[in-house]
């Protein structure tokens, strides 16, 4: 398996990331071909020294890293990453990696 994860930090506007990235952007992520899990974080995202500046995280689950890749080539992808500046004000950080269980 593979992963995304999306760290979104914290947005000049929580309510107004919060709506969008309900109502408008998980839906078009969940169109993303070859998608097999998508979760987000519930509640504060905290570390371990306190509050962590990251308002939400993503995880998406694929296959491989290369339907990742695909998956992000497609007009699907494209649909899902050209949304994210209209409300990830703060930013965000993404990182795909393989996975394996231990």
């Amino acid at each position: 398996m593979a992963e995304l994860v999306v760290l979104y930090k914290a947005p000049k506007d929580a309510a107004a990331f919060d709506k969008h990235y309900a109502e408008t952007h998980i839906p078009l992520a969940k169109k993303l071909p070859g998608l097999k899990k998508y979760a987000v974080s519930n509640g504060p995202v905290g570390s371990p020294a306190g509050p962590s500046g990251v308002h939400l995280v993503a995880i998406l689950t694929f296959n491989s890293v290369a339907d990742i890749q695909a998956a992000f080539g497609s007009a699907e992808g494209k649909a899902a990453a050209g949304d994210v500046p209209k409300f990830a004000s703060g930013g965000a950080d993404l990182l795909i990696f393989d996975t394996k269980e231990v």
